[in-house]
């Protein structure tokens, strides 16, 4: 038995997962975060820190500035000096502050996770789409859409990487076209590679997209955290990592007043995440691996719906356009399994499924599933 197929329940507790639907006999697979405990070592860490007993203002230390680095280095192949580091209270904070540190227009590319369609707006910027494609069941860019879709005053490209909810693990190729072309239009590229650790095609492995050539890491952006790979989101911390002094001063004088100091516990807990936990998410992985294949197959066997291969992150994207369903989201609902609805990622009549839970949990979901596609 592995220890992920013993979760705590969350029933009742202060999740947001779970609370969406109490008193409901509804799954919820959506929000993307996992029903794993945190890895041992991140929970020795919090009760040491704990047991200090001091919570006054903190910030990031030696230790854990070396934990990071050491990861990078290690996992990536990745160099990276510690004034490159600024770190934030959340992904989702950098994301905004990269539109407020940019002056113009901002591009992305849909479907994508819902911060990268409301940030730029949320800056007052200019936000221009162009569609992902998806070609013999396998998501790529569209570089004549991108191109469409730029214009003399856009200014910042925010990349998904890897991608939600397609599900891609980029490759150097394509990667080194994308950096390419913001080379030619002069962009500065803002990188969420927050499910960076969670790559689950054994054949690949991510690269940094500031790690291509020293012209990529002089016009970049990455922003990072252990809160998606070690399940962790809920204690606030995340990390930029910007090489060029400029845009190193830009992003952090539009946190200036506006972007709080990152928790204690959530340091404490980034420490011995990148530090002491590879065993813990090797395990971790399989175990992922596992319940995405019995998501795969689950699909497989339905008329009407589809979905690509899951490369990376633990979260299906999957097509139920062919039910003909007004309202998929609230379809699914009603048949008991609460999903992320495609509207939010700028496509509707997709759905997101998140797979992070232990087997029961997921194979409960996939017969209600199942019963939802057949009563379509």
């Amino acid at each position: 038995m592995s220890p992920f197929d013993d979760a705590p329940d969350r029933r009742g507790s202060d999740s947001i997962k779970w609370s969406r639907y109490a008193g409901r006999d509804v799954l919820p697979l959506w929000v993307a975060d996992m029903d794993f405990a945190a890895p041992p070592a991140v929970l020795e860490a919090l009760h040491r820190r704990i047991e200090h007993g001091v919570f006054g203002y903190g910030g990031p230390s030696p230790a854990l500035t070396a934990a990071v680095l050491d990861h990078l280095r290690t996992e990536y192949d990745w160099t990276v000096e510690p004034d490159w580091l600024l770190w934030l209270p959340g992904l989702v904070s950098g994301l905004n502050i990269a539109c407020r540190a940019v002056d113009g227009a901002v591009l992305t590319a849909t479907p994508v996770y819902p911060p990268f369609l409301s940030a730029p707006a949320l800056s007052g910027r200019t936000l221009q789409r162009a569609p992902l494609a998806c070609a013999d069941g396998r998501w790529g860019w569209d570089e004549t859409a991108l191109a469409a879709a730029s214009t003399a005053d856009t200014r910042l490209f925010l990349l998904c990487h890897p991608h939600n909810p397609v599900g891609r693990c980029w490759t150097r190729d394509e990667l080194q076209r994308l950096a390419d072309f913001a080379a030619e239009r002069d962009l500065v590229v803002c990188s969420d590679e927050i499910h960076c650790g969670l790559i689950l095609d054994g054949q690949r492995r991510h690269t940094p997209f500031a790690s291509l050539s020293a012209d990529a890491a002089r016009r970049t952006i990455t922003l990072m955290a252990p809160s998606k790979t070690f399940n962790v989101p809920g204690l606030g911390c995340a990390f930029a990592v910007i090489a060029d002094p400029a845009l190193r001063r830009h992003f952090r004088r539009a946190m200036e007043g506006i972007v709080p100091h990152v928790n204690v516990l959530g340091l404490a807990a980034a420490e011995a995440a990148y530090r002491d936990c590879a065993d813990w998410h090797r395990e971790l992985l399989d175990y992922l691996r596992g319940n995405r294949d019995r998501v795969q197959s689950a699909v497989d066997g339905e008329k009407n719906v589809r979905m690509a291969p899951v490369e990376a992150t633990y979260l299906a994207w999957i097509d139920v356009r062919g039910l003909g369903l007004a309202d998929p989201a609230a379809h699914f609902e009603a048949h008991g399994l609460g999903l992320s609805d495609g509207r939010d990622f700028g496509a509707p009549g997709w759905l997101r499924l998140n797979f992070g839970c232990p087997r029961t949990t997921l194979d409960a979901a996939l017969e209600r599933f199942s019963a939802a596609c057949r009563n379509a």
